[in-house]
């Protein structure tokens, strides 16, 4: 899609499917209540395929202020500093984690909140980014670059939905083969500054898809 200019600007697991739905069941653990086993299935093929393309959008036309689904937003498109292919890249490594660990990264529907998960997770914002940031991003934050946390939190919940978080490489650390690839991988599609984030050639050419144990087909 970007060879062709186009950023999806929504990427998310619905937005992702098999291309076959053809599977084979396999064997799981037993319950512990009974001798019955569960089984999981596997699908016959990982080809997938993107679907929902109505907002999609060409990297020269005029590009709305708001895009992405709320957990999959890059922090640029937050604070307003417009945004480009890297959007899609940002969603991309918070799809990979969802897959790691079975819950969306970015458990959040508010802007303030989203940011304070960020840095949990990532650590904190560069201040040049939050220097540039829009008029109505300026209340995110106070003293000029530090997040307004958790002073502004909208009640105790948000506080503690934040501090349950950890950092990034410790959510993938049961990924025992390619753990380090993965790491590095991650961390390269969700940098803070969009011109820093890997580009989708460079994410496919990482060695988390060529040095891992497992092959990805």
């Amino acid at each position: 899609m970007h060879d062709l200019h186009l950023i999806h600007t929504d990427l998310k697991p619905e937005n992702i499917l098999l291309v076959s739905s053809e599977y084979v069941k396999l064997p799981g653990c037993k319950r512990s209540s009974s001798d019955e086993t569960r089984f999981r299935c596997l699908p016959k093929s990982s080809a997938i395929k993107l679907i929902d393309f109505g907002s999609t959008a060409f990297d020269n036309q005029n590009h709305s202020s708001i895009v992405s689904t709320r957990h999959y937003r890059a922090p640029e498109i937050i604070l307003g500093l417009g945004w480009s292919y890297p959007c899609d890249l940002w969603s991309v490594g918070c799809i990979l984690i969802e897959l790691c660990t079975g819950g969306a990264l970015f458990q959040t529907h508010e802007n303030l909140e989203h940011l304070a998960m960020m840095e949990r997770v990532l650590g904190p914002l560069p201040e040049h980014m939050i220097r540039r940031a829009s008029r109505g991003s300026e209340k995110y934050f106070r003293s000029g670059s530090r997040l307004n946390w958790p002073e502004g939190a909208v009640s105790r919940e948000s506080i503690r939905a934040v501090k349950k978080l950890d950092r990034l490489k410790n959510m993938v650390s049961h990924v025992e083969s390619s753990r380090y690839f993965l790491a590095d991988l991650l961390e390269g599609l969700l940098k803070y500054d969009p011109s820093e984030r890997l580009t989708a050639c460079q994410a496919l050419n990482h060695p988390f898809f060529s040095e891992s144990k497992y092959t990805v087909n």
